[in-house]
């Protein structure tokens, strides 16, 4: 494995629990921070939840584990969908179609990265 590769790794295993925390906050604050430019609320499901899995998809050795990761992610963002109802926002099926959709799309991407950096070169 090149430095390259070995640095992603380590980039992705030092950020996930806080990017964990930053898409946790962004889902149940009250009234969610409004961006400069109107952006879609599915595209930022779908990003927040592409990313944790790509990056589950660097840390981790083990496709098993993948899987379980993606999967705890798609339970996770359930979750919070029914926890917003609590904090005065409306829980919503379809950001968890996005965040499902960008959890398996974001492992995907990973595993491809990894792939691609992985594999033997012809000398």
């Amino acid at each position: 494995m090149d430095a390259f590769a070995k640095f992603m790794r380590r980039l992705a295993v030092t950020l996930f629990w806080p990017a964990v925390i930053v898409v946790t906050w962004g889902e149940l604050t009250p009234s969610p921070p409004h961006l400069e430019a109107h952006v879609w609320d599915k595209l930022l499901h779908f990003t927040a939840y592409f990313g944790l899995a790509a990056m589950a998809a660097l840390s981790l050795k083990s496709r098993r584990m993948l899987l379980y990761a993606v999967l705890g992610l798609i339970a996770f963002g359930g979750l919070l969908e029914i926890v917003q109802g609590m904090t005065g926002r409306d829980a919503d099926l379809l950001d968890e179609f996005a965040n499902t959709l960008g959890a398996v799309t974001g492992a995907y991407v990973g595993l491809l990265f990894v792939w691609l950096v992985d594999r033997p070169r012809p000398d």
